[in-house]
């Protein structure tokens, strides 16, 4: 034990780490603020949706040669997050169906896009960090960090601000918007928010894992409790433990951090899905 703590010690001498570590935590929080209304509105792929128009938005970027990409990224996730929760409620097209067209689209032309027009001579190491997250989290700036952490703070804010309205429209938008709710207002804070978090996280664990850092922390909070205020605060406190653990053993055994908070997650998930098990049978 001692051991572990000389090393992780040594390690968080390194801003890189401190940064790493800061940012990693505020992604998580912000993460799991959201998970629950997905999870409710039956979205929860969102994330995985909006993150592959991230990745093709960040090749676009790349390809153009954008100093800043993120003012390309956010925009083009945010108008995405609108369409895509306004054409899951078109009869046509439902969600699940609007959210798998947009997402195979949009990796498709990123990495074709990608091979295409390479920005280095290692396409493939930079596709696997873009989709998995391994290393772009240990390569934060010190403006990175504070960017991380101002649409951090905004986030947890709006969040804050507008939650009675945001459960109104999670659990009955019919009944919020006949006692004079604007839903399609909500509708695009909750598309920004989403767009925000997406952004962020893909710092932390890629394209490919966001939906996990979104979903499993709300799936495993609803295991146990039943109140939406309870769910979403168990949501958020086990999404920053399972964050940090991931970091943590991430950085003591060399694991890449992305993969590792995921798995910490689902490990959080089977612990959670057994304790409820327990509370239903002693219940009964």
């Amino acid at each position: 034990m001692t051991e572990i703590f000389e090393k992780l010690q040594f390690y968080f001498r390194f801003p890189f780490v401190k940064y790493a570590f800061i940012v990693g935590v505020l992604i998580a929080l912000c993460s799991s603020l959201l998970g629950v209304t997905l999870v409710l509105k039956r979205f929860s792929f969102i994330g995985d949706g909006l993150s592959h128009v991230a990745f093709g938005a960040m090749a676009v970027a790349a390809v153009v040669g954008l100093t800043n990409r993120m003012v390309l990224i956010m925009p083009v996730t945010v108008l995405c997050a609108v369409l895509l929760l306004k054409t899951g409620q078109n009869a046509k097209i439902k969600g699940d169906a609007a959210i798998a067209m947009i997402s195979v689209g949009a990796l498709a032309f990123g990495y074709l896009l990608m091979n295409l027009f390479p920005t280095s001579s290692n396409i493939s190491a930079d596709v696997c960090t873009t989709l998995f997250g391994s290393t772009s989290i240990l390569t934060l700036s010190r403006v990175d960090v504070w960017l991380c952490a101002g649409l951090s703070v905004a986030v947890i804010l709006v969040f804050i601000l507008f939650y009675h309205k945001i459960f109104a429209v999670t659990f009955d938008e019919t009944f919020a918007k006949a006692t004079g709710t604007n839903a399609n207002a909500y509708h695009f804070i909750i598309a920004v928010i989403i767009s925000v978090v997406i952004v962020l996280a893909m710092n932390l664990v890629g394209s490919l894992l966001i939906s996990a850092l979104i979903i499993f922390p709300a799936l495993s909070a609803m295991r146990v409790f039943r109140n939406f205020r309870s769910v979403t605060i168990c949501s958020a406190v086990l999404s920053v433990f399972c964050a940090a653990l991931g970091i943590l053993i991430s950085i003591l055994w060399g694991t890449p951090v992305g993969p590792t908070v995921v798995v910490a997650d689902i490990a959080a998930f089977f612990v959670f899905q057994t304790i409820g098990a327990a509370v239903d049978a002693h219940g009964k």
